[in-house]
Parts: C-alpha cells; structure tokens; sequence
C-alpha cells in the first residue's frame, strides 16, 4: 500500500509539522508501508518574508505530474501553501479522494503580522477543506472552534514525543532552576508575555526565529541559547524550574510534552493546546494571570508530569493518521496486516 503526502513545511524546516511527519513516516514504514512525501525540494522555492527559513513553491503546477507518477492508494495533503492548494484543486477535479490536516492557526498567525481580517482567512481555509474526506486536527478544543466556524469532515489527530531523546541526561548545562520557553522565536507566540514577567528566576529562551534580535534587545538579562536538539535539547528542559507556554494562537504544543516527559511541569494560558494537555494541578497550570500559572506549577511533582506524557507516543499517531486515511479508499486498514498495526 502506497501513501503519499504533500507538504509546503519539510526539512531544514524546525517546527511542528516537519516533526509530525517525520516520525509519523518513520512508523508507516516500520509496517512496510510505502510513503512518498512531496516537498518545496521538488520544486523552485523563495522564502517567505515574515518566515524566511519557509520556502514557498513559485512552479507549484509541477505537483500534478508527482501526483500522477506516484499512482498512491491514499493521498493526504499536509499544508495550505501552494503546494497543498494546487493537489487539492487537482485532486477535486478529478474527484480523488484525499484527507488534509490543519496544524496552525493561521487566520491568526496572519492577522498578528500584516493584520489580515481571521475572517477572511477562514472563510479561504473552509474552502480548503471542504473537499477532504477527513480534515485532521490536533486537538478536541481546537475541533469545537473550527466546528463553530463551519469546518466539516474533522477528526483528531494527536501528537507524541521521543521519550528515549528526553530521558537523556549524559549532558548538563550549567545553570538550574530557571523558567523556559522553547520553540519558534515570533511574534504569534506571545514570548514576550512571558519575557516581561517579574520574577526572581532567571528566564532562557530555547530557539530562534525573526522576532530573536527585537527581544534580546529589549530583554537583555534573558538568556538566548539558539536552538538545541538531541542530549543538549533535553539537558535545558531537565534542568528548568518551570515551562512557561505563553502562546494563544498554537494549537497543541508538541514542547508542552517534551517539557511533561522531562519531568517539568508546564505554565500556560487557558486556550487551546494547553487546555487538552495540562491538568490542572498534576502536569502543571492554566490561568489567565501567567505569573499565578508559573507560581502554581512551581508545586508540582515532576514524576507526575513524566506520568502524564506516557500517552503521547508516535505509534498511537501513526495508527490515528492510518485509521483516518481508510476513509477514502473503498478497502480498509484490515487488507494490510493489521496484526502488526501500531497500537
């Protein structure tokens, strides 16, 4: 069985789809699966202005011939860029069944840097999605919002993490008991919420991203590492006091259960992502007043966070995405054996 997936975010790309995928991919192919990713790789690319590490497809047309030389049983579209527009304007035109995914709030994301209207976005995005059988979505609260927005066809699609790369403590950094953020450097993820905090810790900043220079400028006792990954990546996380998750607009927060797996529980905003992860008082805490949410967590068990990330295991992902590309093939899961599917 061959799955193709179509995706405007793949490497060098460090954020939340491109580790969805990869990982997602690496299960799929454990069951010998056949999967085909098609990427801005294939294709003449030009950064985007306000992400320039995103590279945006200027020849996008060129998917329709990878489509058709793929000859996949299932096709699923990860992105709106023009990639994942010109498949899905292809793919209804011939009447293909695909599935889609929405990882982002992007109405939002646009309204915080150009102030693009969310309405009009979403209107665009509906009609995106109108013609998936199954739009993928990360989380149950982030379900209702795009159902109250007149999204159909939704289905869940949760997260997981390494636990094996977070219980890795053969290095150290030489400083403990400070707050943490960890993730993309920009606007739309509120860091500064978090940054303009008073609190007797110190504060570090996992990661990079446009918005770096402005912070660091205007924050100078915040200490700015650059992003980390692997043994160093975990050594920040296990040695920091409290995750602080300032963001409003994302919507799960694979960093959340990094944190949660590392044995550090996390602080955030009562929104979606944080809602359908943190309970309250046992991984950590949710409160509109961000400093009260850090001072809660502070009393937190860390072995309780550690027992809360179990559920998050890129198996359970796989068999999630598996299950929901069934729908638009007349054959199901079962014709491959499903005596080795994930579980």
């Amino acid at each position: 069985m061959k799955v193709l997936i179509i995706t405007d975010a793949w490497f060098p790309q460090v954020n939340g789809v491109v580790t969805t995928y990869t990982n997602v991919i690496a299960e799929l192919r454990k069951l010998n699966l056949d999967v085909e990713v098609v990427h801005p790789a294939f294709f003449f690319s030009i950064p985007l202005p306000f992400y320039p590490e995103i590279k945006a497809a200027i020849n996008p047309w060129k998917v329709i011939k990878l489509i058709k030389r793929a000859n996949a049983d299932y096709i699923h579209i990860a992105t709106e860029g023009p990639l994942g527009l010109l498949a899905r304007v292809y793919l209804s035109h011939k009447k293909i069944a695909f599935t889609s995914a929405i990882h982002t709030k992007f109405p939002e994301y646009l309204k915080a840097h150009i102030g693009f209207p969310v309405s009009i976005t979403y209107a665009l995005m509906r009609w995106f999605h109108s013609q998936s059988s199954n739009v993928l979505v990360n989380t149950e609260s982030h379900k209702l919002e795009l159902q109250r927005r007149g999204f159909k066809n939704l289905a869940l699609w949760s997260r997981g993490i390494d636990f094996n790369q977070f219980s890795n403590n053969s290095l150290e950094v030489h400083l403990k008991d400070y707050l943490l953020y960890v993730g993309r450097v920009s606007k739309e993820k509120n860091i500064e919420a978090f940054l303009s905090l008073k609190t007797n810790f110190d504060k570090v900043v996992v990661g990079d991203g446009p918005y770096r220079k402005k912070l660091q400028k205007k924050f100078p006792l915040v200490k700015f590492v650059g992003c980390k990954s692997g043994p160093e990546l975990s050594a920040w996380y296990r040695n920091a006091k409290v995750f602080v998750f300032p963001s409003k607009t994302d919507t799960f927060g694979i960093v959340m259960i990094e944190s949660l797996a590392s044995g550090v529980p996390v602080a955030a905003y009562p929104v979606t992502g944080p809602l359908d992860i943190i309970q309250e008082g046992i991984n950590g805490s949710l409160n509109d007043d961000l400093g009260c949410a850090i001072s809660n967590a502070m009393q937190i068990n860390r072995e309780d966070c550690i027992n809360s990330a179990q559920a998050y295991k890129w198996k359970n992902v796989a068999e999630q995405f598996l299950n929901n590309l069934s729908c638009t093939k007349s054959h199901k899961l079962s014709e491959f054996d499903k005596t080795s599917s994930v579980s």
